[in-house]
């Protein structure tokens, strides 16, 4: 190759060109494609593998490693597993750092020897934040270094137990061109850490920046070439936290986990319940409870709703913490099929505690809270719902049903309001009034105890029908 020839590169995929292109061909992004030098890779051929039979491998299970934060564990599918490759992304100042610095004394305290990799803080400003957090473990080693070449030899003489690595985005390879963070230099970091933990059965941790879309940045393969991805997210102005697997070779993507930031670093939830239900707002209107599931955990929170005549020529339509297309699709159902005149008022829509809902149980208590408001009447306290609403104004099944119940009932909720026949004959709970519904406008009529509005029956159309 030419000395000081380049290429441009699109920052989400990595495709390659040897020209500018407004739209990358491959992702279909725009205005990706960034201008990079050339230069020779440095990853060598690894030793050679031979073709062998799936039935004469070797299962080689080795039990996970707990990270002493039962929370992560959850998420990870039970512990860290070895030679696993895990990405954590999230915004900035979320606790990314913070999360995976508890980790590392977690897993001091089991006997594992950590090494620490700080590309963006020096060790006297990884020591401060330590002390802050209460970690100060001999066997947590920080190395405050961005030549990865040089992190490989320490790992190499210092054999840890887990890597971490803090972040992708500030660590470079030498003999690849481009500076740190750049589609090639992440894509070069990111293969030499999967082929160390592949090849050493080391896990490695890698935090991953994000852009202003939420995406974790620099190219897509990056979350390819891992073996899982969990993402930090929460309101910044809330102190609640919420980790999520989005991708997991060695557990679910279901499973969530529930941090609390506080001056002493992340505090675990292992009851989200008792966080996401608020007391003081129970029994107003506008408010409601659904019973949610994620993963194999049950849980409460709270849904607020707000209606009022609207001042633009278009009502506002806004979600915070609910999907905005399954709000205009209950809206537009309550108008058509329980006769709610929402076409002049705004509508605005809430979870409290800075959580978000993304699965459609949670369509009938977001109906029954903007019912609430709408009409002015609250729902009765100690009342909870779950239910899918579809477009013809049923309300249908969601899963794990028992499970949402008993955590119900377990709060101390007397009265749920969910589909007809989704409970067997065993699963229904003691103590606990069940009413079923078959459709929208019934169980708001059960809950705030006045029935919506009549449909008007259609009229025929003239010149069809006889006398």
């Amino acid at each position: 190759m030419t000395k000081g020839r380049t290429v441009f590169l699109c920052s989400r995929c990595g495709y390659e060109s040897p020209k500018w292109l407004g739209r990358c061909p491959v992702c279909g992004e725009w205005n990706t494609f960034t201008e990079e030098a050339l230069g020779k890779g440095s990853v060598e051929r690894g030793p050679r593998s031979t073709p062998v039979v799936l039935t004469e491998i070797e299962a080689g299970q080795r039990e996970r490693i707990p990270t002493g934060m039962g929370e992560l564990d959850r998420v990870l599918g039970g512990g860290i597993v070895p030679g696993g490759v895990v990405l954590v992304g999230g915004d900035p100042g979320i606790g990314k750092s913070t999360l995976l610095l508890q980790m590392s004394e977690g897993l001091a305290r089991s006997g594992e020897t950590v090494l620490y990799v700080g590309g963006e803080e020096s060790a006297s400003q990884i020591r401060m934040r330590a002390a802050r957090l209460g970690v100060g473990s001999e066997r947590i080693v920080v190395l405050a270094e961005t030549d990865l070449s040089y992190v490989l030899t320490e790992v190499s003489q210092l054999s840890p137990g887990v890597v971490v690595v803090d972040s992708i985005q500030t660590v470079y390879v030498p003999d690849t061109a481009g500076s740190p963070g750049s589609v090639s230099q992440v894509r070069e970091s990111a293969g030499l850490l999967v082929r160390l933990a592949k090849e050493s059965v080391v896990p490695v941790f890698i935090v991953g920046h994000v852009t202003k879309q939420g995406a974790i940045a620099g190219p897509r393969m990056l979350e390819h070439m891992v073996d899982t991805v969990l993402y930090f997210e929460g309101d910044k102005r809330s102190p609640y936290r919420i980790l999520r697997a989005v991708k997991n070779r060695h557990g679910s993507t279901d499973e969530m986990g529930v941090f609390e930031m506080s001056g002493r670093g992340l505090v675990e939830v292992p009851d989200p319940s008792s966080i996401f239900v608020s007391d003081g707002s129970l029994g107003t209107p506008g408010s409601a409870v659904i019973s949610c599931v994620e993963g194999s955990r049950a849980f409460l929170v709270e849904i607020q709703a707000l209606t009022g005549l609207t001042n633009y020529a278009v009502p506002q339509r806004s979600s915070t913490g609910v999907d905005r297309t399954r709000l205009l699709l209950v809206l537009a159902v309550l108008e058509r099929r329980c006769g709610l005149s929402l076409g002049n008022r705004d509508v605005f829509v809430s979870v409290a505690g800075g959580v978000k809902v993304e699965e459609p149980g949670a369509d009938l208590g977001m109906a029954i809270a903007v019912a609430s408001s709408y009409w002015d009447v609250p729902v009765a306290v100690g009342t909870a719902a779950f239910g899918e609403i579809g477009l013809t104004g049923e309300v249908r099944r969601v899963p794990f049903a028992a499970r949402r119940c008993q955590e119900a009932s377990r709060l101390g909720y007397r009265r749920i309001v969910l589909p007809a026949g989704i409970l067997g004959p065993d699963e229904r709970p003691e103590g606990l009034e069940l009413t079923e519904v078959r459709m929208v406008d019934e169980a708001i009529s059960c809950v705030l105890g006045r029935s919506p509005l009549k449909r008007r029956k259609r009229r025929p159309a003239e010149g069809r029908g006889g006398e």
